[in-house]
């Protein structure tokens, strides 16, 4: 059974079983009026609880065309830029903007750098690249972000120090009005350009905070604005209208108890897209116990791919049919990118009224920052707690840190790694997480695929294997690890570098904020009773090999 419904330039395909699951609750949401309600932004679809935070966060259903004075005034300031010599940006950002942006840019082949992590080694690369020629975009709605504002303090340096005169000219930040970012731009002579203040970061796809720095790297944003628009029409609409067909599909699939949803790119032509709706649904679905955890995958032909009970399977474009219902149970998604990530949005807010969850709060993600806080000690002005416990197992590069009970028995590293996959109950998951340098030390994102074939050989039944770039992936999945089913296993990667980074105007380095964000969400995680190990790379490239050489192909 298949079910292709088209509006606005998208289309949503619905197979399988997938299908009648999906219209169930669909039926229920259109007698409901949940489309007009949501079109109309009425702040009570998610419950009264939920309501005074509702009511802003809903100014995303506008931006398609409230963003567009901003789209035509940075077409001037982009050809300024360009015309002063100013032909790199880079791009401070955590969260959902970053994401946003960066497959904005890829999707258009516009050259924009994305600095989202506190890796001192990958923020000393991109802050030492032709800095004569380098506009900073500092992008933080709330203006509050810890990792934001050590890499702007590190970046201010590091453009006086290579002598490039004053950094006002050559920073540009966004943020909310009325935010302690937006004043210290003002004290400083920075540009600013204001986000739209009902609009959370998680839901900010098409609004400053990603239109900004696309837009200096040259990309044209009306056109995204353009797509969006055109699905707008739909959204009220009981029929023909593919987000709430989304929606329903995404729903329906974790009432059955597929809480695993699998995005696997076929041709979208997007490229990076899978790793923003991976952020999207995880931050605004994974809370009080409940969600869809994304699996994002490069390829539909990657491990991990394979239809298992617990999964739903959607690909991001399109995909021939393939014979048995059963075989191709699950949806497919295909349209231009700005309505796309209407779409997606609109969707998850509609499947987070399903699941009786807040798609707009994130009360589990702000753990792992106090946590690191705590550890930083900022107000102090104190160095930061060290944290100094010797390994419980060490091969050659690769320190083993985890609970005698998970571990008892390992010799070797493929006994840690089999015994984290033991770990995961059946309807569970493994979590890698990687405080490295996603450039420098790349190799390592193979241990997803790795890890989910080791899976298949080693047990009757699949295991799920998502992996992030931390602490970028801390402000999406991480919502879902900490607030999501109690299902998952953990595993930490952190390593020595040579680069320090200290962080001006504060008692700690890059090194020690990014180790301080690892141990503090390692120590939430187990306070939940998740099961989570930390592998620490005492030489980066040696215990990346290493790491590989324990999971053959």
């Amino acid at each position: 059974m298949t079910s292709v419904v088209t509006a606005g330039g998208v289309s949503v395909t619905v197979r399988g079983s997938a299908v009648e699951e999906g219209e169930t609750v669909l039926d229920r949401l259109v007698g409901d009026g949940a489309p007009r309600s949501l079109a109309a932004g009425t702040t009570t679809l998610w419950g009264p609880d939920a309501a005074p935070l509702a009511a802003r966060r809903l100014g995303w259903l506008g931006l398609p065309e409230s963003a567009r004075p901003l789209a035509r005034r940075l077409a001037g300031r982009a050809g300024a830029a360009r015309g002063a010599g100013l032909d790199r940006v880079v791009l401070i950002a955590v969260g959902g903007p970053a994401a946003a942006a960066e497959v904005i840019a890829r999707s258009a082949g516009a050259p924009l750098t994305v600095l989202d992590s506190t890796d001192p080694q990958r923020a000393a690369a991109v802050l030492a690249e032709a800095p004569a020629r380098t506009l900073v975009v500092v992008a933080d709605k709330a203006g509050d972000s810890l990792e934001v504002d050590a890499l702007r303090r590190v970046a201010e340096r590091a453009l006086w120090e290579a002598g490039v005169g004053d950094p006002a000219a050559r920073f540009v930040v966004v943020t909310d009005p009325g935010t302690p970012l937006e004043a210290l731009a003002a004290d400083s002579g920075y540009e600013v350009e204001h986000t739209d203040p009902e609009t959370g970061d998680r839901f900010a796809a098409l609004d400053a905070s990603a239109l900004v720095p696309a837009a200096l790297a040259g990309v044209d944003v009306t056109r995204l604005l353009d797509e969006a628009a055109a699905l707008l029409p739909a959204l009220a609409q009981p029929y023909d209208n593919p987000p709430l067909v989304l929606g329903a599909a995404l729903a329906s699939s974790a009432l059955a108890g597929r809480d695993k949803v699998v995005l696997a790119d076929q041709g979208s032509g997007l490229p990076g897209l899978g790793s923003w709706v991976e952020q999207l649904l995880s931050g605004a679905l994974g809370k009080d116990g409940r969600g869809v955890l994304p699996v994002a995958l490069d390829d539909v032909d990657d491990p991990g791919f394979e239809l298992t009970p617990g999964m739903r399977r959607i690909v991001l474009g399109s995909r021939p049919d393939e014979p048995g219902a059963g075989r191709e149970a699950g949806a497919s998604v295909a349209g231009p990118l700005g309505a796309q990530f209407l779409m997606w949005e609109y969707a998850a807010a509609i499947a987070a009224r399903v699941l009786g969850v807040n798609p707009f709060d994130a009360p589990n993600t702000a753990e792992s920052a106090d946590s690191a806080l705590a550890l930083l000690r900022p107000e102090e002005g104190a160095a930061p707690t060290v944290i100094v416990r010797p390994p419980l197992l060490a091969f050659g590069a690769v320190q083993v840190h985890g609970p005698d009970d998970l571990l008892d028995g390992a010799k070797e590293l493929p006994d840690v790694l089999d015994a984290l996959l033991d770990a995961a109950p059946d309807d569970g998951y493994l979590a890698v997480l990687a405080y490295l340098d996603r450039h420098g030390d790349a190799p390592v994102a193979a241990l997803r695929a790795r890890l989910a074939s080791r899976a298949r050989r080693i047990r009757r039944n699949a295991v799920p294997v998502t992996f992030g770039w931390a602490p970028q992936a801390l402000h999406g999945a991480g919502q879902f690890h900490k607030g999501g089913p109690q299902t998952g296993v953990f595993l930490q990667l952190t390593g020595d570098t040579e680069a320090e980074l200290p962080v001006p105007g504060r008692p700690y380095s890059l090194r020690e904020l990014q180790l301080a964000q690892a141990f503090g969400d390692l120590r939430v995680l187990r306070s939940r009773g998740r099961p989570a190990v930390r592998l620490h790379l005492t030489d980066r490239a040696a215990g990346i090999r290493q790491l590989l050489d324990a999971l053959p192909e």
